[in-house]
Parts: C-alpha cells; sequence; structure tokens
C-alpha cells in the first residue's frame, strides 16, 4: 500500500467515525442538542457538533490502531500455528461473546435480566457474520475466519473501555462507531491492495518479458 493510499484511508475512516458519531448522538444524546432549542443558540448546538465531531476523531484512532494491530496479530498466528490458526480463532470468537454476555451480566448491580446482554451479543455476532460474508464474496472462503474474528474479537476489545463506565448512551456511541470504522476497513482493503499488487505483477512480468527477449537475442 502507498502512503497516499494510506492516508486517504486513514482520514477518510476518520471521517466516517466523526459522522457515525454524530448521527448517533442525534438520537441517544438528544438532550445535549435540545436544550440549546429554547431559546435557540447556535453557537452551543455547534459547539456540541464539535464536540461529537472530536469522540468520533477518538473512536475513529481507536478502531484504525486496532485494525493495524489485527493485520499483525493474524500473520503472526498464520506464522506461528498454521492451520490451527483457523480453529484457534473460532475458539476465541465463541470465548469473547461469551465474555461480552458473562462479564456484564456479574457486573451489573441489582437484579438485571439476562437477555439484553444475550441479545447484544448476538446482534454482534449476526452483522460481524455478514461483513464476514461480503469479504469472503469479494476476496476468497478463506477470509471468512479473519474477517469474522476482526469484526467480533477486536471490535468488542475496542469497545472495553467504555463497557466499563456501564453508561448506555456512551456504550451506544462507541459500537455504532466501531462498526462502521470496522466495516469500512475491512471491506475496502482488498480494493486498495489488490491494484497495486495487480500493478506490481504487471512490473514484475515485463521485467521478465525484456530479460527473456534479450535472452532470445
Amino acid at each position: 500500500m502507498t502512503s497516499r493510499k494510506w492516508v486517504r484511508l486513514f482520514l477518510t475512516t476518520l471521517l466516517l467515525g466523526a459522522v457515525a458519531t454524530i448521527v448517533t448522538s442525534f438520537f441517544v444524546k438528544a438532550d445535549s442538542y435540545t436544550i440549546y432549542l429554547s431559546p435557540l443558540n447556535i453557537w452551543e448546538i455547534f459547539g456540541t457538533l464539535l464536540w461529537f465531531t472530536g469522540i468520533g476523531f477518538i473512536f475513529s484512532l481507536v478502531s484504525q490502531m486496532g485494525f493495524f494491530a489485527y493485520l499483525t496479530v493474524n500473520q503472526f498466528g498464520l506464522s506461528m500455528f498454521r492451520r490451527l490458526w483457523k480453529p484457534i480463532q473460532v475458539f476465541l470468537i465463541a470465548f469473547t461473546l461469551f465474555d461480552l454476555v458473562y462479564i456484564r451480566y456479574k457486573g451489573a448491580e441489582g437484579d438485571v435480566p439476562l437477555y439484553p446482554y444475550i441479545v447484544t451479543a448476538a446482534v454482534i455476532f449476526i452483522y460481524g457474520y455478514a461483513v464476514a460474508y461480503v469479504k469472503a464474496l469479494e476476496t476468497n472462503k478463506r477470509a471468512f475466519i479473519p474477517a469474522l474474528f476482526f469484526m467480533v474479537v477486536i471490535t468488542i476489545i475496542e469497545w472495553v473501555p467504555v463497557l466499563r463506565t456501564g453508561d448506555p448512551d456512551w456504550i451506544m456511541l462507541m459500537i455504532v462507531s466501531l462498526l462502521t470504522c470496522n466495516t469500512y476497513q475491512l471491506l475496502v482493503l482488498h480494493r486498495i491492495v489488490e491494484p497495486s499488487q495487480q500493478k506490481e505483477d504487471g512490473k514484475n512480468d515485463k521485467k521478465s518479458s525484456r530479460g527473456k527477449h534479450k535472452k532470445d537475442r
């Protein structure tokens, strides 16, 4: 990947994180805006938008750090565990989802139902499954498990700092931003890398053909 493409990916993901956070804030943090509607205070509303934009940038940066960490971990796992890496990823997906339900339920104060935690884990898994399925269709079947691992395990790890606060509004703000950024990065990566690889392969083919042509002479 060229530095120009990396910068474009970085800036686009940064913008997506901000947009996702702002849009989500209209629903889960509506009171942050409505308080300045009567009487109308444009500057305060603008300041609130800037605040959520900054928060979105932070969520996006967390997502991007997680993405590049995942690329490193995936390569390390492939080189170290080889054929065992896929079963290990499946186990980690199941274990992470179980932890997401069990730890949050145990950490909740008072008598709370279990089903909201199960629904949360199920939604993340189903969404991750759908994204991984699209990734596999656009690349190859081998990409499915690594993509599902990224969308489930890495996303939940990135989500942990806000999960610990227990604030439902901030939990929703961050997960929407993370899923948006992670989905974009995962599905756009092969579109960025493959043209560069094809171009490099084309150059190598030309060099090989020139060398062969010289030998024939």
